[in-house]
């Protein structure tokens, strides 16, 4: 089934149309379309290994397809060479399910690793505001000269959200946002994805298997299933669907 975007006819922030990468002979998508508009917050939802993750992992050019276009704020990625992407990555924010913190680096230096790593020149005073403003938004200023291991799993979650805001993208991509955490700092990490969103306008792509989570952060969902789109639709249109192959999501 075609992806239609709902939200409005302004050019949606990402295009993606007839997707497809295997490897080997195990054909991961197949001809997947979606669209994502502007200030949307899109829940793709599949069974473990149904591709989601490479989904967006080709999002942001970390894979290349076999075949499809991907097209991210109006430039096709399948096109960018390693600058392009760079710049890509720059305005696409991505936090990975592992958090991916450098676990020799201090929270402050966490955080200053991608204004670093995107050459963005600004004076030591500015690299300060900017990771203040950034873990102030995630209600953990007092924690910017302690290491990953003196923090629990919540706070790692959202030490890496802050990195991921640091550079104010226009997009986020969430792989697995609540995994691992018990069903309180779960809800907590729901929550601040929806603040975010509504404070910074982003645009969101989010993989999930928390149904708690995909309840509160979706304002659509897409189902993924064999390698395809197989429907999108609200969560209250998908939790009453009668469709076997989406039932046992919402059960």
């Amino acid at each position: 089934m075609t992806d239609m975007n709902i939200r409005n006819d302004e050019a949606p922030v990402i295009r993606i149309r007839d997707l497809s990468i295997a490897f080997g002979t195990h054909v991961v998508l197949d001809g997947f379309d979606m669209t994502l508009a502007k200030g949307e917050d899109l829940v793709v939802l599949g069974k473990s290994g149904s591709g989601k993750s490479v989904l967006i992992k080709c999002i942001i050019g970390l894979l290349s397809p076999d075949r499809g276009s991907i097209r991210v704020l109006e430039d096709e990625v399948t096109e960018m060479d390693h600058p392009a992407l760079d710049r890509m990555r720059s305005r696409v924010g991505f936090l990975f399910q592992s958090n991916a913190l450098y676990d020799s680096m201090t929270v402050r230096e966490n955080l200053e690793f991608p204004l670093r790593r995107h050459w963005i020149t600004l004076s030591q005073g500015e690299v300060d505001d900017m990771v203040m403003e950034a873990l102030t938004n995630v209600g953990l200023a007092e924690t910017v000269d302690l290491m990953p291991s003196e923090l629990s799993g919540g706070m790692r979650k959202r030490i890496a959200l802050a990195r991921t805001l640091i550079l104010k993208p226009e997009i986020i991509l969430y792989d697995e946002p609540t995994t691992g955490l018990d069903p309180i700092t779960s809800r907590g990490i729901s929550d601040l994805m929806v603040e975010i969103a509504d404070k910074y306008k982003t645009s969101s792509v989010i993989i999930s298997h928390d149904m708690r989570c995909v309840e509160r952060t979706s304002e659509r969902i897409i189902m993924l299933i064999d390698g395809k789109c197989y429907r999108t639709g609200t969560y209250a249109e998908m939790s009453r669907s009668d469709d076997p192959a989406i039932m046992p999501f919402f059960q």
